[in-house]
């Protein structure tokens, strides 16, 4: 058995240091702000879930669940998202209750990594569900208040690229029939961004080569509303057709938000999840060299829990989002009160009357301080009730 270093942590986990333990409150509150003031409910659920329900409905491969057995024997998993969880409370507990449901969540979840890659094995949601609206309007309330919500953190530039499962795998079924197999290649290449990978795929196809030319013509739909003609004419199908219309709805209703500055389409936008069913997005951010945020439809999750009811949300990765913003350090906002054995009875007065007053404070020995001009240094402000140090004020 390899021996542990004392120091040494489970592959993918992570301390969380008190600076950007900071830099995360403060985002989350400006994102739960934000969707609260939506008209949103936040609520949680368990970290640990059954294996046989919310782990196999969750759309996360099995070798990246973190699986262990209780006492009688079930095999349990630590959630790998909300979406799944949230969707069994609200075909259980929150079935009788009025539709559409907005409910928003705030939490960890866990996927298990193989291999040290930089990819954390727990990380921090938020995000939202909109249960029991089927239309365009839901869609677009949920992209239009993540782009609000990132806004209302204080960052301002990304974008939200939003596709169509739909028009993809009715557009793949149409050219290729039942090849399921060929199909699958496709879209994991399309998924994993590998577009040199899925260009050579296609070249290899036994194809006639209008149907090569087809598949290859679906990479250039990437771009702005002009980008809905072209795909509707190489729409294959009534399928395909009705993706494309509505997108042009979506595009339509988000212009009357106001967000259409930070969206552009692509519509071979592939999810690692694989129960979205219609108008999926990402969002992403200069510089951060990893998804930022995600969503899309998923009509199919909810039944499989017995309610019929459709869906659509968003999951912010608060960790990323933290990185995105970039916020220098902040100056320490806590004080000071220095004290010693004559004054550290008027030292705890004097830092009550500081607290009534909303500053975080310091009740600090003298005798413990190493470096007390260094220590001064640290703070916003230092009340030195010895006088060995004097009052520093910034």
């Amino acid at each position: 058995m390899v021996k542990r270093l004392m120091f040494e942590k489970p592959l993918g986990m992570r301390d969380t240091l008190p600076f950007f333990y900071k830099q995360k409150s403060k985002a989350r509150r400006n994102l739960s702000e934000t969707i609260l003031s939506y008209g949103y409910s936040f609520m949680d659920t368990p970290i640990m879930e059954y294996h046989d329900t919310v782990g196999q409905v969750s759309a996360t491969l099995d070798q990246q669940l973190f699986k262990l057995l209780d006492q009688q024997g079930h095999t349990l998993v630590l959630r790998p998202d909300l979406t799944a969880p949230i969707a069994r409370v609200a075909a259980s507990q929150l079935k009788n209750s009025e539709f559409p449901l907005r409910l928003a969540y705030d939490g960890p979840v866990f996927r298990a990594q193989q291999a040290e890659g930089g990819k954390p094995a727990q990380f921090e949601q938020v995000g939202t569900e909109l249960i029991g609206d089927h239309s365009s309007y839901g869609d677009a309330e949920v992209i239009a208040l993540l782009v609000d919500s990132l806004k209302q953190t204080g960052l301002d530039d990304f974008v939200i690229t939003v596709g169509h499962i739909g028009y993809v795998k009715a557009f793949f079924t149409d050219l290729l029939g039942d090849d399921e197999e060929t199909i699958d290649e496709l879209l994991n290449y399309l998924y994993r961004k590998n577009y040199v990978g899925y260009r050579e795929a296609v070249k290899s196809l036994d194809a006639q080569a209008d149907k090569k030319q087809s598949l290859l013509q679906l990479l250039t739909l990437k771009g702005g509303e002009e980008i809905f003609e072209y795909s509707r004419s190489l729409a294959r199908n009534q399928s395909c057709m009705q993706a494309v219309n509505e997108l042009k709805q979506l595009h339509r209703l988000l212009e009357q938000y106001g967000v259409q500055q930070y969206i552009q389409f692509d519509l071979n936008l592939i999810s690692h999840m694989d129960y979205y069913t219609g108008v999926l997005f990402e969002g992403y951010a200069p510089h951060l060299g990893a998804m930022l945020c995600n969503g899309g439809r998923y009509d199919t999750l909810l039944p499989s829990f017995q309610l019929n009811a459709s869906a659509t949300g968003f999951a912010i990765h608060l960790e990323r989002l933290v990185e995105a913003l970039n916020d220098q350090e902040d100056e320490d906002e806590r004080m000071a009160v220095i004290v010693d054995d004559e004054t550290h009875s008027r030292g705890i007065e004097e830092a009550k009357k500081y607290r009534r007053e909303g500053y975080a404070v310091l009740l600090q020995h003298v005798d413990q301080i190493p470096d007390i001009q260094a220590f001064q240094q640290e703070l916003s402000q230092t009340v030195d009730l010895t006088k060995k140090g004097g009052n520093q004020n910034e």
